[in-house]
């Protein structure tokens, strides 16, 4: 029964029993009825204004219940989580800085079980944190000797951290940048070293892209996230930008550009070239493996992370076998031929249209495989004759 449908019964029995009840009783009824339905009218919605004013006042905690969802969901499979107050203990008040980025600063660690860890502390939180969570699940569901372990992470509101094994050799861009003649020089590594570093990151990528049960796109291979071991074992690392799929998809969909400029397949900045798949991160892989053998070296450093500046010059001393132009001084067959069969699968590897590149199983395939067996690629549809002269100027002058 309504209030409404109350107050019509009182004044009925009013009308029918005027002479037993009196009409004073029967008013103070009344009015006591209209009250409480005020009164709760008045409650029902300043209940409603209370949640919305939470909800509006709890926006920024819902990082924290999407954190605690992961780790219901993934339950033993997730990595532990951390405290701040654990971060400063096992880094000694973040005393040992070894490494400064734009995504934050690393430090090396020890845990109460005396493993070494290196501890990456997030400048800023962005978003709602989910490149952040992004990279926590991405990596936390993988178990592979080319990927980084994920040992734990710490998350209290904007105070985020990752904490990874620890790399001693730091990571893959300090190998391969560096200037002739220059202290950094000792740096340098034997050609069998480039090829079986280039070799586990291809088998990296090959496990992420089919060997996990959940398909991971990486969309930031580039040599500041490749990490070495003390053994040189290549490590895949960083997965802010990682896109987690079905395997049975081929094509994913994406908003806006993920990537490094210089790295980034043409068709995750233009659709126009064909769908974003795993090949993606086949083109980057191409780009990283270019840089390793030294064939961007001769390019002025302001535009060397243009990939379009350089390949046309590339295809012409490698169809003249002008090797010591691209390689450098090569004195040994053996070298020679691990430089060449490097080059000729990365530039299979930046092919144009995504159909065109090789499987990350193919990859590996070739370069474990013999020389005469890997082909000339077509040059890349980017790459005009007209774009040749300004090209060539700057491997003639460096």
């Amino acid at each position: 029964m309504t209030h409404y449908d109350r107050i019509t019964t009182l004044v009925a029995l009013a009308g029918s029993s005027s002479s037993s009840i009196p009409l004073g009783w029967v008013i103070g009824a009344f009015v006591t009825v209209v009250l409480i339905a005020g009164c709760i009218c008045i409650l029902r919605n300043r209940d409603i204004s209370r949640k919305r004013i939470l909800v509006f006042f709890k926006k920024d905690e819902r990082d924290e219940f999407d954190i605690d969802a992961f780790i219901r969901n993934h339950g033993s499979l997730s990595p532990k989580r951390y405290h701040y107050s654990d971060l400063k203990k096992m880094t000694n008040s973040f005393k040992d800085q070894i490494g400064k980025g734009g995504y934050g600063t690393v430090y090396k660690g020890k845990l109460t079980n005396g493993l070494v860890v290196a501890v990456k502390v997030l400048s800023e939180s962005k978003g709602n944190g989910e490149d952040f969570i992004n990279e926590v699940a991405s990596i936390g569901s993988t178990s592979h000797v080319n990927i980084v372990t994920l040992v734990g992470f710490c998350y209290e509101g904007e105070k985020r951290a990752l904490i990874y094994d620890y790399m001693p050799n730091g990571s893959l861009d300090k190998f391969i940048h560096y200037k002739q003649g220059s202290s950094d020089e000792s740096c340098r590594l034997e050609w069998k070293t480039l090829s079986d570093i280039a070799v586990g990151i291809a088998r990296g990528l090959e496990y992420l892209h089919r060997g996990c049960n959940t398909r991971i796109l990486h969309f930031d291979i580039k040599p500041q996230n490749i990490l070495l071991d003390k053994d040189f074992c290549p490590k895949i690392s960083d997965f802010g930008l990682a896109k987690l799929c079905m395997m049975k998809e081929s094509i994913v969909s994406m908003l806006g550009t993920r990537g490094t400029a210089g790295y980034i397949a043409p068709e995750v900045f233009s659709r126009n070239f064909g769908g974003v798949s795993h090949k993606s991160d086949v083109y980057s892989y191409g780009m990283l493996v270019l840089e390793m053998v030294g064939a961007r070296k001769n390019l002025d450093s302001e535009v060397s992370h243009t990939s379009e500046m350089f390949p046309h010059y590339i295809y012409k001393d490698i169809e003249l076998e002008k090797n010591e132009i691209i390689f450098g001084e090569i004195t040994e067959e053996a070298e020679s031929k691990i430089a060449r069969k490097m080059v000729l699968i990365s530039l299979g590897c930046i092919q144009t249209l995504p159909s065109d590149r090789p499987s990350m199983s193919k990859v590996v395939e070739m370069l474990e495989g013999p020389l005469h067996y890997v082909p000339i690629p077509p040059k890349p549809l980017l790459f005009s004759e007209e774009e040749s002269a300004p090209m060539s100027q700057p491997s003639e002058t460096g």
